[in-house]
């Protein structure tokens, strides 16, 4: 070690040994469910406020950037996200900031390491990854004990990230809500380098069916654009061709991949917006009568009532659960 880094050393050596890590949880960054937690926690009345900041954390984990920091008092929590997984722990106010980002860190690698993504994605029980909670006890003892981290870590990468790219020191008044959204200012986020728009509303996940309406959506698309081609070179090559057919393809391609855009996306009005597209499938091939037998009709009008059906499905997030944490 340099001899100019060896008084930081010593302070940062002297600040651990009068704080320490108090408690750690995984959470689902989609929802806020708890993948597992330390359970450790302390009954005192500051302990007590801090579960119910976890809390609140938990349920806009999805609405703040990857790294912050919360400070309630005597106490800091410090989380990062990443691959849609956060990692959340509570400190005492003076444990060193670099220090609580590298056992994130290590954290959020261990956990990466030991599950699979898809299994993390698709989890539905609270608490269902309940053995990190191990790795997270070893962790914590570890970093709470100055010795060993003296030996065994190495902070300057850490404290390099955290110098270009502080985490966003979020104020207890910006967990105040109202219908499902944060009160976080639109502009830039304190140390991300990033220009932050208001939150979107959140769907809820995508289903087998949807998916299925989707792709049929863009198979109809894809057919009206092919049509229409060729009824412009029909047009082209026979003066009596009429135009208005070109058009009725290309407003029916239009249609389809609205449909497909109101499936993914949330938008005012979005239930009417998608009756209204419905409808003008329906007037496109009524117009498209003479050009298209029985069965091609059916189908197109069949896939856009089934598109139609999966974005009134597909509603928009409500509040996220309470998993006790």
């Amino acid at each position: 070690m340099a001899t100019s880094e060896l008084p930081r050393a010593k302070l940062l050596l002297t600040l651990l040994a009068m704080s320490m890590i108090l408690s750690a949880s995984v959470v689902r960054v989609r929802d806020g469910l708890p993948l597992s937690a330390s359970t450790d926690y302390d009954q005192s009345t500051g302990m007590q406020e801090c579960r119910k900041y976890f809390k609140m954390l938990s349920k806009k984990l999805s609405q703040l950037p990857d790294r912050c920091t919360l400070k309630t008092g005597q106490y800091n929590i410090n989380f990062i996200s990443s691959l849609g997984v956060s990692y959340m722990m509570l400190c005492t106010d003076n444990y060193p900031n670099v220090l609580a980002f590298c056992f994130l860190d290590e954290l959020q690698k261990e956990f990466i390491t030991t599950y699979n993504m898809m299994k993390t994605n698709t989890a539905i029980r609270p608490y269902c990854f309940i053995e990190f909670d191990n790795f997270i006890q070893r962790t914590k003892q570890r970093y709470n004990n100055t010795r060993s981290l003296s030996t065994k870590m190495n902070l300057a990468d850490m404290q390099t990230e955290i110098k270009l790219r502080p985490p966003y020191q979020i104020s207890v008044s910006e967990l105040g809500s109202a219908n499902g959204f944060s009160h976080i200012p639109v502009g830039e986020y304190k140390g991300t380098g990033k220009i932050s728009a208001a939150p979107h509303q959140r769907l809820e996940p995508v289903t087998l069916p949807g998916i299925v309406s989707f792709v049929l959506s863009l198979l109809c698309g894809a057919l009206n654009l092919i049509r229409g081609f060729h009824a412009i070179e029909s047009l082209l090559q026979t003066e009596g061709e009429d135009f208005s057919y070109v058009i009725a393809f290309f407003l029916g391609t239009a249609a389809c991949l609205y449909q497909c855009y109101l499936f993914v996306y949330y938008t005012g009005w979005r239930n009417a917006k998608s009756f209204l597209t419905f409808g003008l499938i329906c007037l496109c091939n009524m117009y498209l009568y003479e050009l298209r037998n029985l069965w091609q009709l059916f189908f197109h009008v069949t896939v856009g009532a089934f598109s139609t059906l999966q974005i009134r499905l597909r509603q928009p997030q409500g509040k996220s659960p309470d998993y006790n944490v």
